[in-house]
C-alpha cells in the first residue's frame, strides 16, 4: 500500500438533511420587460431558488422546464421560443450567480428585440420573485468507509441529496458536491469514482433520479472493485 492509498479524510462524511423556507422579495413581473428589470436587482439567492427550488417543492407546475423562468415564459407568456432558450441555461456551468443573472437578462433583451409586442401575463399569473433560506438537519449518520454509501444512498431523503449533491456546490471552494470533496480526502484512491460522479448533471432530472444515478455509480464501482 502506498502512502496515498492509506490517506483518509480528517473527518467522516456527516449526512445532513434540509428544507427550504421561502421568503417574499416584493418583486413581481407581469410582462417580459418587467421580468428583465426585476432580474437586474433581484437578490442572488432568489435567482438560485428559481433554478433549484422546484426540486424540493411538493409539486412543480411544468416539469418539462427545469427552472421557474422558463416555466413562466411557457405557461403565462405562451412564448415557446423564449421558454426553450431559458430552459437550456444550465446553472451548474456558473460559479458566479452574477454571471448567470447577466446571461438571463441578455436572453430576455434579445427576445424583446425580436418581438413587435411585449408579451403580458394575466394578473393572477404574474411572476413573483421569492428567495429562500436553507434549514439543515443533522441525521447523526457518519460515514468512514465510502463503500458504506452503496447501501446508504438508496435510503437518503431528497433533502439529503439536495444538500450534499446540489447545494454543496455553493459551500465548497472547489464548486463540487460533498461526495467528491470527501472522496478526494483519500488521495487518488477513488479518482475513478469521483470522475463518474462528476459526469452527472444535476440540472436535468429529479432528486429521486439523482439518488438512483448516484446509487448506481457507487454500486457499480464497488462491485467492480471486488472482482
Amino acid at each position: 500500500m502506498t502512502a496515498d492509498e492509506g490517506a483518509k479524510p480528517d473527518t467522516p462524511l456527516s449526512i445532513k438533511d434540509c428544507a427550504l423556507i421561502t421568503l417574499a422579495t416584493g418583486r413581481r413581473a407581469m410582462n417580459l420587460r418587467e421580468l428583465g428589470v426585476a432580474l437586474g436587482d433581484a437578490p442572488l439567492n432568489s435567482i438560485y431558488y428559481h433554478f433549484w427550488g422546484g426540486l424540493l417543492r411538493p409539486s412543480f407546475a411544468d416539469p418539462e422546464y427545469q427552472n421557474d423562468f422558463a416555466g413562466w415564459a411557457r405557461q403565462s407568456l405562451h412564448d415557446d421560443r423564449l421558454a426553450e432558450r431559458l430552459a437550456i441555461v444550465d446553472p451548474t456551468a456558473y460559479t458566479d450567480l452574477e454571471d448567470l443573472r447577466r446571461d438571463l437578462i441578455e436572453i430576455i433583451e434579445e427576445r424583446l428585440e425580436e418581438s413587435e409586442l411585449v408579451p403580458w401575463a394575466k394578473r393572477e399569473q404574474q411572476f413573483t420573485f421569492v428567495e429562500s433560506q436553507i434549514v439543515v438537519f443533522d441525521t447523526e449518520i457518519r460515514i468512514d468507509d465510502p463503500a458504506a454509501l452503496v447501501d446508504l444512498l438508496p435510503t437518503l431523503s431528497p433533502g439529503s441529496i439536495f444538500y450534499h449533491f446540489i447545494d454543496a456546490r455553493r459551500r465548497n471552494p472547489e464548486w463540487i458536491d460533498d461526495f467528491r470533496r470527501w472522496l478526494k480526502g483519500f488521495g487518488e484512491r477513488y479518482d475513478k469514482l469521483t470522475q463518474r460522479i462528476g459526469s452527472l448533471d444535476p440540472h436535468f432530472g429529479s432528486l429521486t433520479e439523482m439518488r438512483e444515478d448516484l446509487s448506481r455509480i457507487f454500486r457499480g464501482y464497488f462491485e467492480w472493485e471486488r472482482l
